[in-house]
């Protein structure tokens, strides 16, 4: 088992921690949710993606008979804000084992018209339902234990602006994936980090929707810096996790016309892999 951090004394717990709150919906009516999303959670202004598909994982988790995301897939159309939002979502099928259902997250302009930010497809199921067997060749990062990584407090904010998600997790990156804050990326593509919400709540399934969105992007390991906005997330829960600090994992293999890929593999403290993702993002090249 990997070395860990001693959790600490009166941290949150599942329901009273920043990001239940935060990921809180109000019903207003079957399968319509209100929302004021928080600005603790943005990044160069722009609320995280990661938080955005917890919120409507949340929502889903209400509308459907399941409660856990098997496989969550997302396409950001527009940037959302803090402020107002409200979701909307739709039963497709239901079944013993799997129900699917389809959600949107909108906001309002100057107007009062509604403006699509993100649309999800999902199917979710019952995690703890799952037979406990294991076939894989996958195998957990290795990287140095939590002391000997970096956050962002020990150095500069890894983007100009603003940055106030960082403030939220407990985030310390391999010192081998920090070329790019020294001046000197390594051009790998790789980013590896420590996870978990600075009060301490411990992972659910919910919150790895947020993790494999919230590590710094590989691209500044290639060379570039400026955000990288999410096109398309697609995220596979695997397992319920473990308590504990999470490791993920993410690699860029091809930049290619603007666009790049990242694959992040997100461990738990038992060495288990419980979320994968593959997201499109556009990469800013000047």
């Amino acid at each position: 088992m990997p070395e860990a951090a001693t959790a600490a004394a009166g941290r949150a717990t599942f329901g009273d921690s920043e990001f239940d709150r935060d990921t809180a919906l109000t019903r207003r009516a079957p399968g319509v949710y209100d929302i004021d999303l928080s600005a603790g959670w943005t990044i160069i202004n722009a609320v995280n993606g990661g938080y955005l598909l917890a919120v409507l994982g949340r929502a889903l988790a209400d509308a459907l008979p399941h409660r856990d995301p098997f496989t969550i897939s997302a396409h950001y159309l527009t940037a959302s804000q803090p402020g107002p939002a409200v979701v909307r979502t739709d039963v497709v099928r239901t079944g013993r084992t799997l129900s699917t259902g389809q959600a949107s997250l909108l906001q309002y302009d100057e107007n009062g018209d509604e403006i699509e930010r993100i649309r999800v497809l999902a199917s979710y199921g019952d995690l703890d339902s799952l037979p406990d067997d294991v076939r894989t060749t996958a195998k957990p990062p290795v990287f140095p234990p939590l002391d000997q990584c970096f956050g962002p407090e020990d150095g500069p904010a890894p983007v100009d602006g603003s940055s106030a998600i960082t403030e939220r997790l407990m985030l310390k990156l391999d010192p081998s994936t920090l070329g790019w804050a020294l001046g000197a990326p390594s051009g790998k593509g790789e980013m590896r980090a420590w996870f978990g919400l600075k009060d301490g709540r411990d992972p659910d399934p919910l919150s790895l929707l947020l993790a494999v969105d919230a590590l710094p992007p590989t691209a500044f390991e290639i060379g570039l810096r400026g955000w990288v906005p999410t096109v398309e997330l697609t995220v596979h829960v695997r397992s319920r996790p473990a308590p504990g600090p999470l490791r993920v994992s993410i690699t860029t293999r091809n930049l290619a016309g603007g666009f790049l890929e990242e694959d992040a593999e997100v461990w738990d403290s038992t060495d288990r892999l419980v979320a994968q993702s593959r997201q499109l993002a556009r990469a800013r090249l000047t």
